[in-house]
This record gives structure tokens, C-alpha cells and sequence, in this order.
């Protein structure tokens, strides 16, 4: 059976700062451009308000990082991802800059990332109902606290709203409420859209995380890192894993492996992204292989806890035929 959309608790109202993800400065005539060579997305051609979905490969075509990228100005592109993560993936990104007139910064110190959820909050914060990945350059609430704010709209989850909200890092919360962060980590793994971290690495192609299912994956671009291995995955059907969601009693983290009883001696798969709740429930996207799909999975080993079923918010390919 498999689980309807289910939160944790009462409250999905408020903001949150998101200290686990940070946020990365593209500046120079040539910074839409370089990206545009580096990542998954139409970064060249990416319009002013709104916001996409991108990865970034190894040659291999793995996920070395996943991001939110949107245009902060005249010839700057914001990319926001985990912050675990972000040293390592600025570094690997500045030795391919060469002379292309862009510069690559961190900004996280800069500007602060923010999760707003729910329905009064927004329209507390004056923010209009607007369509998923739409930017919007917000008024100031104050004489200083709220200038130069962004707010991007992500997908609902579980029926909630939400928002990324980007704002100087000194000024102060964006809402009244206060939202507890393991609420809005269960509305992200509820959205079905994967963040790449430092435990995930290198471990899946885009389609292994649905990343071309939720606009990530731009398959009319020119050449990217990892390119050639994305497009054989999408169309020489060598896509044997997809990811999907579960719940579950027990603990469950980012890079833990699961498995099928009816193959116990490798694992069927790993924990994508997972949030947990005071409830003691766990809810996690997890990469399975397409054929233990329908099997009763279980944590850590053959014997560990059954993960159950649960709804992604969109459709996925025929898995069986996938699998095939």
C-alpha cells in the first residue's frame, strides 16, 4: 500500500533559516555562458524572473552537486545548493573558468537562504500566489531589514506552499513565525525533488534522482560534463534506477543503503534525501533499482527496517518497462 501525502505535524506555517544549504556568485559578461557549458540547464537562455532546477556532472555524468539557479542581475547568476558541499564544487568549478570573464564566489556570507512555507506567512510577507520556479523581486518591508530580497517559488509539497527566500544576511527573519526545520526538510523530500550533499556525491546520474522529471535536465543544450552518459541514459534505455519515496520507524539518512530480501547480498539501493519528525516517523527519497521497485524494502540489510511506500507528487515513467 502505499502512503497519501502525510505531514508530521500541525505546523508547515512560517520560515526557517536554511543553514544547510549555501549559495554561490557567477559575476562577468561571460557567467551565463560558462555555465551553460558546465550544468544540465539552459543557463544562456534562462529568463529574467524564473528560477531552474540544474546539476552538475562528472565526466561520467555522476551528480557532483545539484542547484536552484536563477539571475540575480545584469550578468550574474545565483546558484543555491548544499552547503556541505559548496567549497569543493566552487573549487572544481574555478579551474574550468580559464578566460572566460566570470567570477565565481561564495555568498553565502553575503546572503542569507530562508524557507518559507505555508499560507500565512507569505501573504504576511506580501508575496502573490504565483506559478512553481517564478522570481519575484520583493518591496522592502522596512527602511533596511528586507532590501535587495528574492523570493523563488518551489513546488508545493504535500499541499503546502513554499518559498526560497533570499535576503542580506543581517536582516532579520522574513516572518513572524518561526517554522521548525525538520518540517521543512519533510516538505522538501515531499516534493520529490533531490538535493545533491556531501554523502550523495558522485553517486547517481540525473534520472536516477527524477532529476529530468522535474526540469533539471535540458536535453536541446549544447555540451556539458558528463553529457554524452545523460543522453544514453535517456534515450538507450540503460536507466535501471529511479528514485522514490518512503516512510519509515526508523532513522533514516542521506547515503544509507537499502535492500531487497530477494537479493540480499548487495544493496538495491540508497537514501537520497530524508527528513525525520518529533513524531518518529521518517520520510526519505530513496535511488532503488527498477526492479526491486515493487519489493518490500528494508535499511541497512535484508533484516533491517521495512521502508513503506509513499507518493511522489508527479507521475514516473513506466517502471516496468524501464526495468526491462
Amino acid at each position: 500500500m502505499i502512503i497519501a501525502d502525510m505531514l508530521p505535524t500541525d505546523s508547515t506555517e512560517g520560515a526557517v533559516r536554511l543553514t544547510d544549504w549555501g549559495l554561490i556568485r557567477a559575476q562577468g559578461a561571460d557567467a551565463a555562458s560558462f555555465l551553460h557549458g558546465q550544468l544540465t540547464q539552459d543557463v544562456l537562455h534562462l529568463p529574467e524572473g524564473t528560477a531552474r532546477l540544474a546539476g552538475y556532472c562528472s565526466a561520467k555524468g555522476r551528480l557532483l552537486a545539484s542547484f536552484v539557479v536563477w539571475r540575480g542581475g545584469a550578468d550574474e547568476i545565483l546558484l543555491a545548493c548544499s552547503a556541505d558541499l559548496l567549497a569543493q564544487t566552487l573549487k572544481r568549478l574555478s579551474m574550468f573558468v580559464l578566460r572566460a570573464k566570470c567570477k565565481l564566489s561564495d555568498a553565502s556570507a553575503d546572503l542569507a537562504l530562508w524557507g518559507v512555507a505555508g499560507a500565512s506567512a507569505p501573504a504576511a510577507m506580501g508575496l502573490p500566489a504565483s506559478a512553481a520556479w517564478t522570481v519575484l523581486r520583493t518591496p522592502a518591508l522596512s527602511a533596511d531589514e528586507q532590501a535587495g530580497s528574492t523570493a523563488i517559488r518551489l513546488p508545493d509539497a504535500c499541499g503546502v506552499a513554499r518559498w526560497l527566500w533570499v535576503q542580506p544576511a543581517q536582516s532579520a527573519a522574513p516572518a513572524p513565525t518561526a517554522l521548525d526545520m525538520e518540517a521543512w526538510r519533510w516538505l522538501e523530500v515531499c516534493s520529490g525533488v533531490a538535493r545533491i550533499q556531501a554523502a550523495t556525491v558522485e553517486q547517481f546520474v540525473p534520472q536516477m534522482v527524477n532529476l529530468e522529471l522535474v526540469g533539471g535536465v535540458n536535453f536541446q543544450k549544447g555540451c556539458y560534463p558528463g553529457q554524452e552518459v545523460v543522453a544514453r541514459s535517456q534515450y538507450r534505455g540503460t536507466l535501471k534506477r529511479r528514485s522514490l519515496r518512503y516512510e519509515s520507524s526508523a532513522a533514516l539518512g542521506a547515503g544509507q543503503e537499502v535492500f531487497d530480501p530477494a537479493d540480499p547480498g548487495q544493496p538495491a539501493g540508497q537514501v537520497v534525501l530524508a527528513a525525520g519528525s518529533s513524531s518518529g516517523r521518517y520520510t526519505a527519497l530513496v535511488e532503488v533499482k527498477l526492479g526491486a521497485a515493487s519489493s518490500a524494502l528494508h535499511l541497512s540489510s535484508a533484516e533491517g527496517p521495512v521502508l513503506e511506500p509513499a507518493d511522489l507528487p508527479y507521475p514516473l515513467p513506466n517502471l516496468e518497462a524501464e526495468a526491462t
